[in-house]
């Protein structure tokens, strides 16, 4: 009897709406591989010339930077995260993220991130890439959300 109640006051299509919703938005998260994909794109056309041009440029040579390591990886950080957070708040897209189609945006609004999000999010993303159990989460998470997704409250997601 309480089925029927239910049906008659759309109680249960109101169900299947949401379900259908969480559904449509699982589908619309950007997969792992392309995410890692992005990242090293990322990596190769970002950080590498930031790399050399601090070893070779500002440092002179390889032995002066490995004599002052901590102030040559300084440099590296500083403008990394530098040129990475202004893209991320420009657009939502690194080179990398749009070379695959797929965009950063906030979890709850899908609209663009906060500087906030972005600081955490980068702060999070460098604790992932130094630990090497922070870059299985993904795996154990239902929604396949990154230890720095999940931080940061924000997804990548496709952007076709």
């Amino acid at each position: 009897m309480a089925k029927w109640r239910d049906v008659k006051q759309n109680k249960i299509q109101q169900e299947k709406i949401v379900e259908k919703n969480s559904k449509l938005q699982k589908s619309n998260l950007a997969s792992l591989p392309l995410r890692l994909k992005a990242f090293l794109t990322d990596t190769f056309l970002i950080t590498t010339p930031i790399f050399y041009i601090v070893i070779y440029l500002i440092m002179g040579s390889g032995e002066e930077f490995a004599q002052d390591r901590a102030f040559g990886w300084g440099i590296i950080f500083a403008v990394h995260a530098t040129i990475i957070l202004i893209f991320w708040l420009k657009n939502g897209q690194t080179p990398g993220l749009k070379a695959y189609d797929i965009k950063l945006v906030d979890n709850n609004t899908k609209q663009r991130v906060s500087v906030i999000q972005v600081l955490v999010r980068y702060i999070a993303t460098l604790f992932a890439v130094i630990s090497i159990f922070l870059l299985f989460v993904p795996f154990f998470n239902k929604d396949k959300k990154t230890f720095q997704d999940i931080l940061s409250n924000t997804i990548i997601i496709n952007d076709k």
